[in-house]
Formats: structure tokens, C-alpha cells, sequence
């Protein structure tokens, strides 16, 4: 065994790993680190600020089914990090982060950037580590790479005082790792698939509700395979948008506070609800006393702790989707359910998604009908988080996992840019389009450096409406128009986006909305497409807080007072 420096150990482990980009930005603490990256078969992507660096990890993740890793260095780089943690954590997104720390005999006397991450970051990690032996710090990344990526995948985050990634040991990468205390579920209680299978057999009324839990397990295939065998309509929540096709005929799209009518309906009136993936977030929900009132509920996920938690359920099964799904769907019987197939087709025909077209206002709702006819089915769509967000669930028709990249737990303004840039790293020969609002975009509006600089091919949509439009949709509808601090004055975009050498124009027409996104679509390099929309246009169907599912608001039938 060669003895090799802490930085060189770190780099040698993750090439085991296969890992073979990194995205981070340098500091004092990890300086060392950096040197032995300057001559390592690993790409490193300089961002421009830490929150992104752990969102592009999380976006190439999340495109790439890999674990994500990302850097930072001590003190406010470690800091920076923590809003990206918490949203991959809360999306259960695999992701490594390595932060710099002061030496281990200083640790504890407030040095200089000296920061207690692993107590800041407890919350928000599936689990964290400090190195304070260069002995263990081989074996600790090996098991941060296994508990990020096995059961309910999570963010791991590994403190490296800086000591500890100078001074050298010898390098032995473990081949096995033994956590006794973590044994992740992953096969499902045969008893409990066979009873689900019974009244899967017996329920006139069944319906898929799947999340993300079917990508992470890369069980779309099976979700396919269970519809259609069982003759089974699917809704999906936001973050399981992709694992099925939304042009399926047995497809209902999203479901929740802004998903579909028909979607909503079907929750509320099938007999049994499959859920598969799930955490049953209130978003989803609604008022849970009125959440699937009529239906038996069967849960399949691999995270114990989420049955029960937030609605209660008849049949539990922990583990795997792929797994359980592969065991269920043997025992499926095909039947017709003629009835249930064709009131499901009714709701979509009487209550399709809708909006006020007007004639020369470009609506955001129509900017997207026009990319889902242009854009190639294999692009990578990324949002930032909003109004447009919402929009390209509903509008955007997503074929294949992996293929719709949001964040959905903690609804972080600011994800959408560098998560773009972390897909298009990891996809480099799929399109990607980043759409943003203009609040939003301007939260990492400096990673149009990073882009640039690596020449990504990305092309970014700005809902340009002057307002923080999903709180100023509230306040219209809930707090009697009131809009305290939420109408924006922007920067010229373009002009912004020139700066950094990329290509921009900006569309105030209806009648220039399919070119613009033609030309975009066809320009080799990264592009910005500044649209401007109308500041009043809402995001409908809406169901207000504290409401059933069934409580739908839409732009027809808008209840200016309304109480929350």
C-alpha cells in the first residue's frame, strides 16, 4: 500500500466510485484538495457561488441516476451549501459534498471560517461526517457513497479539516461496506404484495398514484407494465411526472393544489389508491380528512417512516417499487373496467386544462403548447420554481424518466439554472431547457458565467411578468389584492445575458413566440429567451389551502374572497 496525502486518498476514491465530474469553488481550506485536482481525470465545474454547485450536483443526479458530489470550502462555503441540501433531502436526491474545516486543533476555538456544518446540516442530511482521522477517511466515503445511494437516496456531507487532507496514510479502499445499524428494506412483505394483489384483482375503481420513489428505483418500466396489465389509470405528483407517459390513455397527469381536474376527481372517487413512491405531501392532499375518501389505500415505499405519517393506509409494503411492482404484477388479473375508464375519459373531455387565450398577450401557458409541439421528446425540461413551474407540469407532455427536473419539497427559487447545468453535464448529447421566472432566474442569475464558460448548450426561458407571481397569485385571490413587495422591477435580461456572450432576445409578440423558440431549438450554443407576459395571469386550476381536492378554483370560476 502507497501512502498517499488525504487529498490524493479523496481523489482516488472517488474514481472508484466512477465519479467523473465535480462541481464546486474553491477557498482556503481546501486548497490542497484543488491541487491534486489540478492533474486528476475528474472534470471540475467552477461555479460562481456554493448554492449552485450543490444544485448542479443535484440536477445531474436527478438526469443521470449517479450521485451527484460537489465541494466547498470552510465557513460561508459550507454555509452556502445548505439550502441546496435541504432541497436535495427533501427530494430524496443522492448527493456528496465535501466541505473544508480548520485544523483539528483548532476546531472548537471559533479559528478563522471555522463552522460546526455537521450541526447546521443534521436537519437536512441523510447522514454527515467529520474526518478527524486520516485513517477513516477511505472507509468514511465509501459508506457516505453507499447511504446516499441506497434505500431513500439522500445527501451525505463529509467535513475535511484541512489537516487531515494534508498529512498522508496509506490507501486502502474498502470493498465492502457494514453499517449493522442501516439495513435498508428493499424486497416487500410477500403476504402483504398478495393482498394487494386481491384487491388490486377486486376494486372497480383503482387508481396509480405515482411519485418519485418509481425514478429513484427506476421502476417505470414495471408502472407501465402494472397499468396496463390491470387496465389502471395513473396520476403522478410533481416529482413522478416522467414515469409515466403523459400521452398514455390511461395517464391523468399531476395531481394536487394545481393538477388536473380530471386527476383531482379520480382521487376522490376510485376505491382503492395505489401509491407507490409517495409521501402524501400536503400539496398533494389537501385537506386529509377529504383525501381519498372512498378508497382502500395501499403504499408501497422503501422509507418506513413514511407510511402512516401523513394519511393513513389499509395495506403498508416496504421496500423497493421495482422490486414489489416485479412481485405484484404476476398476481394482476386483466380486467375491463369499462365503467371507470370511461367516466375518467368523460372528466378529461369536460374539464381539459384551460385559459383565457385573449388575442395579443403572449400567455405563458401558450409559449409552452408551442414548445411541447417543437421540442425533440428526449429534451431534459428543468424549472426553477413558481408559477412556471406549475405551467410546464401541467402543459409539457414528459414521455421518459428523468426527463422533468424541479424542486418539489422545498420549492427553492434560485434551483432551476444550475440544476440545468448539472443535466446538461450529465446528458451532453440531450437538449435542455432551463425555464425560469424572473424572480427566480435572478436568485443564480451568475451562473450564466459558468455556462458560458463551458459552453453549454442550454437554453433558458425567462417568464418575464414583473411580480413574484405564485405569492402574488395569493394575495390576489386570498389577501383581498394586497400586494405587499411583490411586483419587481427587472434588469434588461438580454442585455444581461449578452454580457456573459450568449445569445439573447427578448418577445413581446404572440405572433414571434414559435420562431423565437425555433431559433433557440436550433442555435448551437446556449441561448435566453426573454418573454414577456401578463403580470395577472394565474395558475389554474387551484385548490386553496385548507380545501378537498374537489374545491377547485379555476380562471371561470375565481373566488376573490376566499379564507385560508
Amino acid at each position: 500500500m502507497a501512502k498517499l496525502s488525504g487529498a490524493r486518498i479523496l481523489i482516488e476514491s472517488l474514481l472508484r466510485e466512477d465519479v467523473d465530474i465535480i462541481f464546486g469553488y474553491p477557498g482556503g481550506k481546501v486548497i490542497p484538495l484543488y491541487d491534486e485536482l489540478y492533474d486528476a481525470p475528474i472534470k471540475h465545474v467552477l461555479v460562481r457561488h456554493e448554492q449552485a454547485a450543490v444544485h448542479a450536483a443535484d440536477g445531474y443526479s436527478r438526469s443521470t441516476g449517479k450521485v451527484g458530489v460537489c465541494i466547498a470550502t470552510s465557513g460561508p462555503g459550507a454555509t452556502n451549501l445548505v439550502t441546496g441540501l435541504a432541497n436535495a433531502y427533501m427530494d430524496s436526491v443522492p448527493v456528496i459534498a465535501f466541505t473544508g474545516q480548520a485544523p483539528t486543533h483548532l476546531i472548537g476555538t471559533d479559528s478563522f471560517q471555522e463552522i460546526d456544518i455537521r450541526g447546521i446540516t443534521l436537519p437536512i442530511t441523510k447522514h454527515n461526517y467529520m474526518v478527524s482521522s486520516i485513517k477513516d477517511l477511505a472507509k468514511v466515503i465509501k459508506e457516505a457513497f453507499y447511504i446516499a445511494r441506497t434505500g431513500r437516496p439522500g445527501p451525505v456531507l463529509i467535513d475535511l479539516p484541512v489537516d487531515i487532507i494534508k498529512s498522508q496514510y496509506d490507501y486502502n479502499y474498502p470493498d465492502k461496506v457494514s453499517l449493522p445499524g442501516y439495513q435498508p428494506t428493499y424486497e416487500g412483505n410477500y403476504m402483504q404484495i398478495k393482498t394487494a394483489a386481491e384487491f388490486i384483482n377486486n376494486a372497480r375503481r383503482p387508481l396509480i398514484f405515482a411519485g418519485g420513489g418509481v425514478l429513484s428505483s427506476n421502476a417505470s418500466n414495471e408502472l407501465v407494465t402494472l397499468a396496463k396489465k390491470g387496465r389502471i389509470p395513473v396520476t403522478n405528483s410533481l416529482m413522478g411526472l416522467g414515469s409515466f407517459p403523459l400521452t398514455d390513455e390511461f395517464s391523468l397527469g399531476m395531481v394536487g393544489m394545481h393538477g388536473t381536474k380530471y386527476a383531482n376527481f379520480a382521487i376522490s372517487e376510485c376505491d382503492l389508491l395505489i401509491a407507490i413512491g409517495v409521501r402524501f405531501d400536503d400539496r398533494v392532499t389537501g385537506r386529509v380528512d377529504k383525501f381519498a375518501p372512498k378508497a382502500t389505500i395501499i403504499h408501497i415505499d422503501i422509507d418506513p417512516a413514511e407510511i402512516n405519517k401523513n394519511i393513513k393506509v389499509d395495506i403498508p409494503i416496504v421496500g423497493d417499487a421495482k422490486n414489489i411492482l416485479n412481485k405484484l404484477i404476476p398476481f394482476i388479473k386483466t380486467e375491463e373496467r369499462t365503467e371507470w375508464l370511461n367516466t375518467i375519459q368523460e372528466w378529461k373531455k369536460e374539464f381539459p386544462l384551460s385559459y383565457n387565450h385573449g388575442e395579443s398577450n403572449i400567455k405563458p401557458q401558450f409559449i409552452l403548447e408551442k414548445l411541447n409541439e417543437i421540442v425533440k421528446k428526449n429534451s431534459i425540461i428543468v424549472t426553477d420554481v413558481g408559477q412556471h413551474q406549475m405551467w410546464a407540469a401541467q402543459y409539457l407532455t414528459f414521455l421518459k424518466p428523468r426527463s422533468f427536473i424541479s424542486s418539489g419539497g422545498l420549492g427553492t427559487m434560485g434551483f432551476g439554472l444550475p440544476a440545468s447545468i448539472g443535466a446538461q453535464l450529465g446528458n451532453p448529447d440531450l437538449p435542455v431547457i432551463c425555464i425560469s421566472g424572473d424572480g427566480g432566474f435572478q436568485m443564480n442569475i451568475q451562473e450564466l458565467a459558468t455556462i458560458s464558460n463551458n459552453n453549454l448548450p442550454i437554453k433558458i426561458i425567462i417568464f418575464n411578468n414583473g411580480t413574484l407571481g405564485m405569492v402574488r397569485q395569493w394575495q390576489e385571490l386570498f389577501f383581498n389584492e394586497r400586494y405587499s413587495h411583490t411586483l419587481i422591477h427587472n434588469p434588461d435580461f438580454v442585455k444581461i445575458a449578452q454580457a456573459y456572450d450568449i445569445k439573447a432576445i427578448k418577445i413581446n409578440q404572440k405572433k414571434d413566440v414559435e420562431k423565437a423558440i425555433k431559433e433557440a431549438l436550433n442555435f448551437p450554443g446556449p441561448m435566453l429567451l426573454d418573454f414577456a407576459i401578463p403580470q395577472d395571469e394565474n395558475v389554474f386550476p387551484m385548490v386553496p389551502e385548507g380545501a378537498s381536492l374537489e374545491e377547485m378554483l379555476d380562471y371561470k370560476n375565481v373566488l376573490k374572497e376566499t379564507e385560508i
